[in-house]
């Protein structure tokens, strides 16, 4: 694929979503310790079942010391809703726990120490880095970054940290940070999974898939 092509896809995405306007349909955070808990949540749900839960965890827990004392029980309860509330439930207090017995309570800024946390791989510790700490050292892959980037035939690895790379090489640096939100926004409105509607697609003049099922 040409490199301009890169270049036009993120153009058009974000000619497509404005993400500033669009933080109501990500997860609601004020600063790296939620976003890091809220991130843990979200593996195998939706950010809005997230957001509806995280409200009344961090005023019961507003804060890694907090999280780091509580009863699994009383944090299974609140979380639920997200599902396979047990293994979150232990790893955001396992979590916890680790933030102050290594990094002084403190959410580290670097995602060879944040991937050291009890249920962080690349992808939270991406998304940490850039919405807690307002920087981009690598590209977030999800589902959504995961799907669209095969269809588009930017990356033709089915694990995560191998798509990365591949994303890495493909766009600049300065854009890294957007395109996990474009591509998400993108994947839910457009790029569904089972039923893709290839025929209101910006990018189907770009993509492999498109091309192909015509």
């Amino acid at each position: 694929m040409d490199s301009s092509v890169h270049c036009t896809i993120f153009r058009l995405l974000s000619n497509e979503y404005d993400l500033d306007s669009s933080r109501d349909e990500f997860l609601h955070f004020e600063n790296p310790y939620q976003i890091l808990i809220a991130t843990i949540l979200s593996a195998q749900t939706t950010d809005r079942t997230v957001n509806l839960v995280t409200k009344e965890l961090f005023t019961r827990y507003p804060d890694p010391a907090s999280l780091s004392v509580a009863h699994q029980e009383d944090v299974e309860s609140i979380i639920h809703p997200t599902g396979f509330y047990r293994a979150k439930s232990r790893n955001i207090i396992a979590a916890a726990r680790t933030l102050m017995s290594s990094f002084g309570g403190k959410v580290p800024d670097e995602i060879n120490k944040l991937i050291t946390l009890p249920g962080v791989g690349r992808k939270t510790a991406n998304i940490v880095i850039h919405h807690g700490f307002g920087r981009a050292d690598g590209i977030a892959v999800d589902t959504h970054v995961g799907r669209l980037s095969g269809r588009l035939g930017l990356s033709d690895h089915q694990d995560p940290n191998q798509i990365e790379q591949d994303l890495l090489k493909l766009f600049p640096r300065e854009v890294w940070g957007d395109i996990n939100g474009l591509f998400i926004l993108h994947g839910r409105k457009i790029c569904q999974a089972r039923k893709p509607a290839c025929s209101l697609c910006v990018l189907s003049s770009l993509c492999r898939f498109a091309s192909s099922s015509h």
